[in-house]
């Protein structure tokens, strides 16, 4: 009674989302995949007479997903989890994105994703009253078994052709209970008391009659399971003999697309979006520790996620809200090789199942990529190979005002990030943001040492004065602040506000967050970034946190900020060293 009111609530909400499935983030249960679409039709019609959400997809290269849905991630994860458990579907099943189906052919005639039909083979579906040749027609107390099987062996039968498997075959078969939750002991060959007590809960748990010994067609069941996620995704071994690699991918999704040392780059070529590098060339230690420290510096490479070098390889593991990728290489004998696979995330099944299956299947040929290749490609100093480098969202300018390393720079600069960095390379939180004034505090993860730290004004600035910014004016591109000049234009705002001040400056969105100096090199205040101001104001006018508001900021943080003593004017290069040591690029990641 459960199961039949479980299914029902599903059946219920999945009508419910069909109609607005291509307006909102959906996902599919892919439950099988055939390699015709005869054969394809012919599970779905079996699964459709006991499930609700039944739809049918071609997958691309020859095969047919069946998969149940569209359900929203949370919902998916229900209905893959009570319908395991109940044994309504294979333990292989998966959450599929919508991205991986292509025409529909299940139920006849529809399209929910508006990708086209794939047209049905002659004969079309029969016709549900006429008994079909080779299936007993249903009689309406017979409830629909988990697969229209025919009993291909007896007991006996299968002990005889179990004893014909090689010990690689039986090994296979252990992996294959061990996936499914199964098996839990050592992958021998042997077929003990642990094996046969995993078989006959693989058997209970499909629908079979439970003996602890599989036939020849439930072998074939149990081996299509575990090995339907890489079916689906094409795996194919790829001889690359001018990478000196050979190794499974994923051939369905990815196509060679170019050499550009050291990488052999297969890129996307199915929905899926999935990648795949190959890594050759020549080199020492040094080498792989500088191939390590480069790769991470990928946008390829996510920031979260394990990372370990060892004296002869490395692995790098990372991951955001869009992909999950995973680098291992390793050094042999003066060549370094190794691979990544690039996935998209919530298909977590199917990647592990890909990246075991290369893994298992990597293998050294000889040679390496020659180290001139793509040398002749367009350079940028965003590239890498051939590579996007990751780039902050946003980077922005700041100050240190202490000896510990503490940072002022402006809101804009740290909102909604997932992490701060200072000039590129140390973390930092945040401490306190002033989202009114505009003004936030950074501190170090770890103490640092700054040449110079700001010391604020104690004296109000005179009008017409020259002022200096110093500032990223071009996010970090120069790899050092530069300093632009202009004159202080009023000591309030536009509607007269007293921690404001008006500049006539022209600087660059870089420069906002950072020190605003005054003739004798005193800090009088924050560069504010343009986006602050309300109406579109000539390019010369800018504005200013002042000296005491920004100190006013960093008292109710608990921090303590030097006062300038008084001094005249000070010499140009005097200034742009000071400025130099104090300025510091503050960037926003993802």
């Amino acid at each position: 009674m459960r199961s039949l009111l479980a299914a029902l609530a599903i059946a219920i909400w999945g009508l419910a989302q069909t109609v607005n499935a291509q307006q909102q983030d959906v996902v599919w249960v892919q439950i099988e995949a055939q390699p015709s679409l005869t054969a394809a039709q012919d599970r779905a019609r079996v699964y459709a007479a006991r499930l609700p959400d039944v739809n049918g997809f071609a997958l691309g290269g020859g095969w047919y997903g069946i998969v149940l849905g569209p359900y929203l991630r949370s919902d998916a994860q229900r209905v893959l989890q009570v319908y395991r458990r109940e044994g309504q579907i294979p333990r292989d099943s998966f959450i599929a994105q919508s991205a991986a189906l292509r025409q529909q052919f299940w139920p006849v005639g529809a399209n929910v994703l508006n990708r086209g039909v794939v047209t049905p083979p002659a004969p079309a579906i029969p016709d549900p009253e006429q008994p079909q040749a080779g299936i007993p027609p249903e009689t309406p107390d017979q409830a629909p078994t988990a697969d229209l099987q025919l009993i291909d062996e007896t007991p006996t039968e299968a002990r005889r052709s179990e004893a014909r498997l090689t010990g690689q075959e039986r090994r296979e078969l252990q992996i294959a209970l061990q996936w499914a939750g199964f098996y839990r002991s050592t992958i021998d060959g042997a077929f003990g008391r642990g094996t046969r007590s995993s078989m006959a809960a693989w058997q209970d748990a499909n629908g079979y009659e439970v003996t602890g010994i599989l036939t020849t067609l439930q072998r074939q069941a149990l081996l299509d399971q575990y090995n339907a996620p890489l079916i689906s995704v094409g795996m194919e071994v790829v001889r690359d003999t001018r990478a000196g690699i050979e190794v499974q991918i994923p051939k369905n999704e990815v196509a060679f697309d170019r050499y550009e040392t050291p990488f052999a780059q297969y890129n996307a070529s199915g929905d899926l979006g999935a990648r795949v590098l190959l890594i050759s060339q020549p080199g020492d230690q040094a080498t792989l520790f500088g191939l390590y420290d480069i790769m991470q510096t990928l946008e390829i490479v996510p920031l979260d996620g394990p990372r370990e070098r060892r004296n002869a390889s490395f692995t790098l593991t990372g991951q955001n809200s869009k992909i999950i990728s995973h680098t291992e290489a390793g050094l042999d004998d003066g060549e370094i090789k190794g691979f990544t696979l690039i996935w998209p995330v919530g298909d977590e099944e199917r990647r592990t199942r890909v990246l075991a299956a290369m893994r298992d299947s990597f293998a050294r040929l000889p040679g390496v990529l020659d180290p001139t290749l793509g040398a002749d490609d367009v350079q940028s100093v965003d590239l890498v190979s051939g590579l996007q480098v990751r780039k902050p969202r946003i980077s922005r300018s700041g100050f240190y005002i202490d000896r510990s390393g503490t940072v002022v720079t402006t809101s804009e600069a740290v909102e909604s990030c997932g992490r701060i960095t200072l000039d590129e390379e140390y973390e930092a939180r945040l401490l306190t943001s002033d989202g009114g004034l505009g003004v936030a505090v950074l501190r170090p993860a770890e103490p640092l040492a700054p040449i110079s730290i700001a010391e604020f004004s104690a004296t109000p600035p005179r009008l017409q004065s020259d002022v200096a910014v110093s500032g990223y004016s071009f996010e970090g591109v120069l790899g050092a602040p530069t300093l632009t000049y202009g004159t202080l234009a009023d000591v309030k705002g536009l509607r007269g506000e007293t921690e404001l001040k008006r500049l006539a400056l022209a600087p660059l969105p870089g420069d906002a967050g950072g020190p605003v100096f005054d003739a004798g090199g005193s800090v009088m205040g924050m560069l504010l970034p343009k986006s602050q101001r309300e109406r579109q104001l000539p390019g010369d006018v800018s504005f200013v946190a002042g000296a005491r508001a920004i100190q006013n900021v960093l008292e109710d943080a608990g921090v303590r900020a030097q006062s300038a003593a008084s001094q005249g004017q000070i010499a140009p290069q005097d200034l742009a060293r000071k400025a130099t040591g104090m300025t510091v690029l503050v960037s926003c990641w993802d």
